[in-house]
């Protein structure tokens, strides 16, 4: 992990002066330090940081495990750096369509809250890559890395009649399963799109990555949209995959498979 465990300050912040650092333990993505049953992250980006301690402690859903957010004794998200949450148990586990059904429900109950500014500056691979799936920008990319598939189906693009709301756009390979528990959610990777898409995404990536077939698919076709979201997916996919510096030949065909599937329901 790039980043040592949290100091005495920022522990003592948020109510945790007395726990013995030598007993905080690295979280096995390398994304904080489990304390106990709190877990504190270095946060890289303060506005998002905020923003999602206030999002996530704003979300009610049942059957969701939620890390809630923990406050600083003087009211704050983020001291020195870091931010804490709760510990939920689990690990990444592929189960596809519990993981499409959370996406569903966590974006019945974020339907009507308010778009972060802060994505109209977001210039990172993702952020393009999501831009360019939905037309919204345009450039050339790598033919090799994705980019002739991409323009191959680019192409069969059809107006999608839902409104955009706030959704997550990384739910596959980031929710946790304990067992029989509720999947657990630790995290929120904000986009503003229609809602499905975000189940869109996680679908597309199960079956390019999660060693799901295309019956994942068609299982939720009663979705609105369902199959210009599948697209729209697998386009930001392919764009990501061009622009990113280290995606590989293997995550290529995993993506072309997606795109097959995706393909015969349009």
């Amino acid at each position: 992990m790039s980043q040592g465990p949290p100091p005495e300050h920022v522990r003592r912040a948020f109510g945790l002066g007395s726990f013995d650092v030598a007993e905080a333990e690295p979280i096995a993505d390398g994304s904080g330090w489990r304390c106990g049953d709190v877990v504190l992250e270095p946060v890289r980006d303060r506005v998002q940081a905020v923003w999602l301690s206030r999002t996530l402690s704003a979300l009610n859903i049942p059957d969701l495990r939620i890390a809630r957010p923990i406050g600083a004794s003087d009211g704050r998200w983020v001291v020195a750096g870091w931010r804490a949450r709760r510990y939920v148990s689990g690990s990444v586990e592929h189960r596809p369509d519990e993981t499409v059904l959370t996406a569903v429900k966590l974006h019945q109950a974020t339907a009507h809250f308010p778009r972060p500014a802060f994505l109209d500056e977001r210039r990172d691979a993702s952020a393009v890559a999501e831009r360019l799936a939905w037309g919204e920008e345009h450039h050339d990319l790598d033919e090799a890395k994705g980019g002739r598939l991409f323009e191959i189906l680019a192409p069969s693009r059809r107006p999608v009649a839902g409104p955009d709301q706030l959704v997550h756009a990384e739910l596959f390979g980031t929710l946790l399963f304990d067992g029989d528990e509720p999947p657990g959610l630790v995290g929120f990777v904000p986009r503003f799109r229609p809602a499905e898409w975000g189940a869109a995404v996680a679908a597309v990536d199960a079956v390019a990555w999660g060693g799901a077939d295309g019956s994942l698919l068609r299982r939720w076709a009663h979705l609105p949209d369902w199959s210009q979201l599948l697209l729209r997916a697998t386009l930001f996919r392919l764009a990501w995959h061009a622009l990113h510096p280290e995606s590989s030949a293997a995550s290529l065909d995993g993506l072309r498979r997606a795109a097959s599937e995706v393909t015969e329901l349009l």
